[in-house]
């Protein structure tokens, strides 16, 4: 497995839409293990195919902290296929913008339909924490980061202080 590089904000790669994985392969396998370790080096709960540099329509994430046995989860062509009415926030961050937090308000609870490790198609209700990182994530696919939720005042304090990280 490799460590690969996380792009950062404001990298117009990840203003891409990913495409849709033809099928579950070796191939995939192997960038969903470099994602995974590559998640966990930096550290974090959730990434995206495109945060590497692939416009493939794949995720990585684990929410186990501390010394809880890892609990690796796999996501290819993830869909949400409903969304609850009711709303949830939580200060979210991101391997692609780093250092910086925001509340987002997203709905508690969604549905997903994708595939699996092995291809298997999968359906998965979601709520809490796990919902809203299965959100965030699917809006890296379409070229979207959680700080395009955020006031205009916000999005440009952020983006200078990443300006200033990268100097």
């Amino acid at each position: 497995m490799t460590i690969r590089k996380i792009l950062t904000e404001p990298d117009p790669f990840l203003r891409q839409k990913s495409t849709l994985v033809n099928r579950v392969d070796n191939e995939i396998r192997l960038l969903m293990n470099d994602m995974l370790e590559t998640m966990y080096e930096a550290p974090g709960i959730g990434l995206a195919a495109i945060q590497i540099g692939v416009p493939k329509r794949v995720i990585v994430m684990d929410l186990s902290h501390g010394d809880e046995k890892k609990n690796p989860l796999y996501f290819v062509n993830p869909e949400i296929i409903v969304k609850s009415n009711n709303n949830t926030v939580y200060e979210e961050g991101c391997l692609s913008v780093p250092g910086q937090f925001a509340e987002i308000s997203r709905p508690d609870k969604c549905k997903i339909k994708y595939l699996d490790y092995d291809g298997a198609e999968r359906i998965l209700d979601t709520h809490g924490l796990l919902a809203t990182c299965i959100q965030h994530e699917i809006e890296h696919l379409d070229g979207k980061l959680f700080v395009d939720k955020l006031s205009t005042l916000k999005q440009k304090r952020i983006r200078k202080k990443l300006e200033k990280i990268k100097l």
